[in-house]
């Protein structure tokens, strides 16, 4: 098995098969931080076979082994030294300005730091509102961005801003001189895509440090998770516990299955640790969704219509009432 210096996601993906998660048992998202006493975070995604290098022959048939030793790494958890661009600086005032003005911003805080998430905010009738962009870039990022990939960045915010009208008046009354010049400059070369990353256009998503970097037990950063699970965080009842520890303090995902209100105790598990026993329940279930269209044709196996299913019935990745995640995903309720 392939180690790393931390934590292994499994990600399972309700009502998806394999192919649109993908089959590389190893394509993974590395979060690096620096000093080595930190724990190095990785993603892995759509697994197939057994954990890391290992092979697993139990649901495929052929002449040969594979095995993939060289996972992919991206480090987005510190970014390089850098000093903070004057346009950074200029875009974060405004941002900080425009949240203190907002008292139902969802992603709410004592104080924020400021995303490079791609947002847009607009001003209308009722006051300012924050926009998402499809795309975000990070600082980090900006040296491999394709300036005409950009320019379409810049096309969309435009248009945004556009619909509203009293949005670049209102950055002008609060001291922000930059946002009609760069929406309507195109983004040519890598000066151009600098200055769309630092502009309030990329870089102005008010977010909590612990929203933003911040690591479990104590948090769950975008820049450490995926973002469909942070966002859970952000929206779930408050006396519902997402993210749990197993018997042996690993860190695990759930979600329930019903409808609050139906006494349905039982949970959905998205994600856990990869030394925790209940990474066999995502593989089984992952293997299980991927299998039928990779044995069509195929003689049935002796245990085909078992797989993916545990020992009560019941599929692998949905836990039992009595379970000790499902016991603590609800323990806030009455």
């Amino acid at each position: 098995m392939v180690r790393f210096d931390g934590v292994v996601w499994f990600h399972s993906a309700p009502g998806r098969s394999l192919g649109r998660l993908g089959l590389l048992r190893d394509a993974a998202t590395a979060v690096s931080t620096t000093g080595s006493p930190t724990p190095t975070t990785v993603l892995t995604t759509g697994p197939l076979g057994a954990r890391g290098g290992e092979t697993d022959r139990s649901t495929m048939t052929g002449t040969h082994t594979r095995q993939e030793d060289f996972p992919w790494m991206i480090a987005v958890v510190e970014h390089p030294e850098r000093r903070d661009s004057p346009a950074f600086v200029r875009s974060r005032t405004l941002m900080r300005k425009l949240v203190a003005t907002t008292p139902d911003w969802i992603l709410e805080g004592d104080s924020y730091q400021d995303h490079h998430g791609g947002s847009v905010w607009v001003k209308d009738a009722d006051g300012w509102l924050c926009l998402q962009l499809p795309l975000g870039i990070e600082w980090s990022a900006q040296f491999c961005a394709d300036p005409a990939k950009v320019e379409r960045l810049r096309r969309y915010a435009a248009r945004v801003v556009a619909a509203f009208p009293e949005t670049l008046p209102g950055y002008d009354a609060l001291g922000y001189r930059d946002g009609g010049a760069v929406l309507a400059t195109p983004v040519t070369d890598a000066a151009g895509v600098a200055a769309w990353t630092d502009s309030i256009f990329n870089a102005g998503l008010p977010v909590p440090a612990a929203a933003h970097t911040g690591v479990l037990p104590t948090a769950a950063g975008y820049h450490h998770y995926p973002k469909p699970i942070v966002d859970i965080d952000h929206f779930r009842f408050d006396d519902f516990r997402l993210f749990v520890t197993d018997p042996a303090g690993l860190p695990a995902v759930v979600v329930p299955i019903s409808a609050r209100g139906r006494g349905d105790g039982r949970v959905r598990l998205l994600a856990a640790h990869p030394d925790s026993l209940y990474v066999d329940r995502l593989l089984a279930t992952a293997r299980s969704r991927a299998l039928p269209a990779l044995t069509a044709g195929a003689p049935s196996s002796a245990d085909g219509g078992a797989r993916g299913r545990h020992a009560d019935g019941g599929a692998d990745d949905v836990l039992p009432p009595d379970d000790p995640l499902a016991r603590q995903a609800f323990a806030g309720q009455s």
